[in-house]
């Protein structure tokens, strides 16, 4: 790996956080939404927004089990009938969002995502009707566009993959963690390397363009050399994509039951598996797209980014979905524990059409933290920031409008030694310390909104 100075200034630098804080996967998290008094119609929140570039997200909240370190917001099974009346409601609500975004000019999708939950909970029938409320009622071309699925070893059956392949996926993302059966127990995610291998087979069978394989490093007796016996079980199957995360052990989960505090021990750990895997990828021609994403060097080009998920422009539908406008940021009702979500899934098949039309939880966008998420968003990525594209969008540079943090990330040397006037771009030793930086950028307010959130 090529060494990159750094903007660290002369003299020793005070020893920087925990590099495990917070994965910045959206920003504001949903932990800072509230409840919006006004209920504002959608029609209107969407009524100035540009719509000929947008994003579509249909979320699916079933697993066939939980594993031990996942808070997203996903119910283990589903009684007889109830997929179908999530589907019915997903319908209601599409028709009800795409009314809103009215006729008075044309509405374009230039992404599409399947994510969850497990959208291949679905039966490959089920999969059909959830491709045709995309197309039918939103009116998005999934041939036309970048189209991710999730999925898990046990659902990535030939009859659903089939659907897929044909409906125009072009990257299916599997959630496989370890390829050590005794690492995945130790996860609370019961299953056997002979039942992965064969969900890959099916995969590459149905050529969907980009696999991606989700690895977790720092379960519970997991070593150096375990982790690259699994990184080379994934290497053998060549991937375009490989996401590598740090284990999380959060509230309300599994194995949050046995967190016992900070354990600098561990996030040593965590940090040396990093390093190791990092380097184990850029050592088989894979190039680094942010602290967890790695891509072959010659896979095929997907276009715009094939999962923007974080973009102005989003459209969210499910229940536990995200939509953003550049003013507002809404889903609906957020849980993680089981009796809650369930709740929630419940209320939300139940919903007539009407109810729809509306925003219900959310978080108002103010310029401050547009910045601050466009900032986020960008220096995350391993291509960094642009400054250019900064001052045109917020009239403004990064070293303006946050002098104080920009100045604590160069003296920890986690920026780059690039003319800050054109870019900025963190260190190799900045993306692995993304989940402590990040957080850092959070504003005030948002802050005290996830501290202030009563988990549930």
């Amino acid at each position: 790996m090529t060494t990159v100075t750094s903007l660290r200034p002369a003299g020793k630098a005070p020893a920087p956080p925990s590099p495990y804080q917070h994965y910045v996967y959206a920003y504001p998290h949903k932990t800072a939404y509230r409840r919006l008094p006004d209920r504002p119609r959608l029609a209107s929140l969407w009524a100035a927004e540009p719509k000929d570039a947008l994003s579509l997200y249909l979320h699916i909240p079933f697993c066939e089990v939980r594993c031990g370190f996942c808070n997203l917001f996903t119910r283990i099974g589903a009684p007889d009938g109830l997929t179908g009346a999530y589907l019915d409601a997903l319908e209601r609500q599409a028709g009800a969002v795409r009314d809103a975004l009215g006729d008075g000019e044309p509405v374009r999708f230039a992404t599409a995502a399947f994510g969850g939950g497990t959208p291949t909970f679905l039966t490959a029938a089920e999969l059909t009707r959830l491709c045709d409320i995309a197309e039918h009622r939103m009116g998005a071309d999934l041939r036309a566009v970048p189209l991710s699925v999730e999925a898990s070893p046990a659902t990535a059956t030939a009859d659903r993959l089939e659907v897929l392949a044909d409906r125009g996926t072009t990257r299916l993302s599997l959630g496989v963690q370890s390829f050590d059966d005794t690492e995945a127990r130790a996860a609370v995610r019961p299953q056997r390397r002979a039942d992965v291998e064969a969900a890959l087979a099916r995969i590459r069978d149905a050529r969907v363009p980009v696999l991606n394989i989700d690895l977790i490093y720092g379960i519970d007796g997991q070593t150096e050399a375990s982790w690259l016996r699994s990184l080379d079980a994934a290497l053998a199957w060549r991937p375009e994509e490989l996401y590598l995360y740090p284990l999380y052990i959060r509230p309300l989960t599994g194995l949050g039951r046995r967190a016992t505090g900070p354990d600098p021990a561990w996030d040593a750990q965590r940090l040396r598996l990093y390093r190791t895997g990092r380097d184990h990828l850029l050592a088989h021609g894979y190039t680094q797209q942010s602290m967890r994403m790695f891509r072959r060097t010659d896979a095929p080009p997907q276009g715009a980014d094939d999962y923007a998920c974080q973009s102005d422009g989003m459209i969210g539908l499910g229940c536990g979905a995200r939509s953003y406008t550049a003013d507002l940021h809404y889903s609906f009702d957020y849980a993680v524990g089981t009796h809650e979500i369930r709740a929630i899934v419940d209320d939300y098949v139940t919903r007539p059409a009407a109810d729809f039309a509306h925003a219900e939880y959310g978080r108002r966008v103010d310029a401050d933290e547009a910045r601050r998420r466009h900032l986020l968003q960008s220096l995350l990525q391993a291509d960094g920031l642009g400054t250019a594209e900064y001052r045109t969008r917020f009239g403004t540079t990064p070293e303006e409008d946050f002098p104080a943090e920009l100045a604590r990330f160069a003296e920890r040397g986690w920026l780059a030694a690039t003319d800050p006037r054109t870019a900025l771009r963190l260190t190799p030793e900045g993306l692995a310390h993304s989940d402590a930086l990040g957080p850092e950028l959070f504003s005030p307010a948002v802050r005290a909104a996830m501290t202030a959130y009563a988990r549930k």
